[in-house]
């Protein structure tokens, strides 16, 4: 029995040796790579690199493309923005000169005309998207209001606006400008 065992031992040393040398042949041919085949390897390698490279690229521009189109959207739909801004002041001057009370006939014929042209001025402005801020009686918000008085005496409740200075415009979404208020506490 001590023959088997040793005759079995020796079978599988040869078996397992044999299992090397064609591990050893196979790891071999792994390593010792032809020419042509690192070529190959490099030209895939290369190849990879470019098309990561390509999308890459490829989704740089779509973004560039979609951040102009926004762009151009916020150019159209705010374009009034510079010239609404430079007739606000026009626009507070002819407010105040509409309340000034008019003693005779030609100072209210006057003040007929230029209320006339305050409203087609107010039109033409509103056709544009801009549009003034309700402010008396109701609550204070800091981004459609500037408050620049704050009183204690007053009807309505605490944080409301009582009075307004100078009127708020918005242009589309935007706010052109806050109104001047002043504000119970």
């Amino acid at each position: 029995m001590v023959e088997k065992n040793e005759q079995a031992t020796v079978e599988n040393e040869e078996v397992t040796v044999e299992e090397n040398e064609e591990t050893a042949e196979a790891v071999q041919e792994e390593v010792e790579v032809s020419p042509e085949q690192q070529k190959i390897e490099e030209l895939e390698a290369k190849l990879e690199e470019s098309e990561n490279r390509y999308l890459r690229l490829q989704a740089d521009f779509d973004n560039f493309r979609r951040r102009m189109r926004l762009d151009q959207e916020a150019a159209q739909k705010y374009r009034a923005q510079n010239l609404v801004t430079d007739i606000l002041p026009a626009l507070d001057n002819f407010e105040r000169a509409l309340k000034v009370e008019a003693e005779d006939e030609k100072t209210k014929t006057f003040l007929q005309g230029m209320e006339m042209v305050h409203r087609q001025l107010l039109e033409a402005l509103k056709n544009e998207g801009l549009e003034a801020i309700d402010s008396v009686g109701q609550e204070f918000d800091p981004h459609l209001h500037q408050a620049v008085m704050q009183v204690e005496e007053g009807e309505g409740e605490s944080n409301t606006v009582l009075e307004e200075f100078q009127k708020g415009y918005k242009l589309k979404d935007r706010i052109i400008r806050p109104s001047m208020v002043k504000v119970k506490q």
